[in-house]
């Protein structure tokens, strides 16, 4: 195996990795905030995700930008509206508005569901099609 496709296979094994910590974190949010409500546990949950959506987003879109990923921009955007819906949550929760976070936090797990099984499984295929 050459290094280039050591790489990529690696890559895309890393991002495997990050979405299924990403998609924990979601179901986890969903959970707290359709359980028991403790205010300050979602708030730490939708925190913890929203600075492991940003950390995980910059290293895909850095990976995109290297492999001179053709559908970049359509990609980012999903990422920039799941981070924007993500912090829109945390700030109804801050300003007491926590019935909305449930229903919310489930809209934002079906998107980034749909986000991976789609944009996300075509950006690993395009990875593992370019060496």
């Amino acid at each position: 195996m050459s290094g280039i496709s050591e790489f990529n296979a690696a890559a895309n094994a890393d991002i495997g990795r990050e979405h299924e910590i990403q998609l924990g974190l979601l179901r986890e949010l969903c959970r707290a905030a359709g359980g028991s409500g403790d205010p300050d546990l979602v708030g730490e949950i939708l925190q913890r995700l929203i600075d492991y959506s940003e950390a995980h987003f910059a290293s895909e879109e850095l990976l995109m930008r290297m492999k001179s990923y053709d559908d970049y921009e359509d990609h980012v955007e999903d990422h920039s509206q799941i981070l924007d819906a993500l912090r829109d949550v945390a700030a109804k929760h801050r300003r007491g508005e926590s019935a909305l976070v449930a229903g919310r936090a489930t809209e934002t797990l079906d998107f980034v569901d749909r986000h991976i099984a789609t944009r996300d499984r075509r950006f690993a295929d395009y990875v593992r099609n370019n060496l």
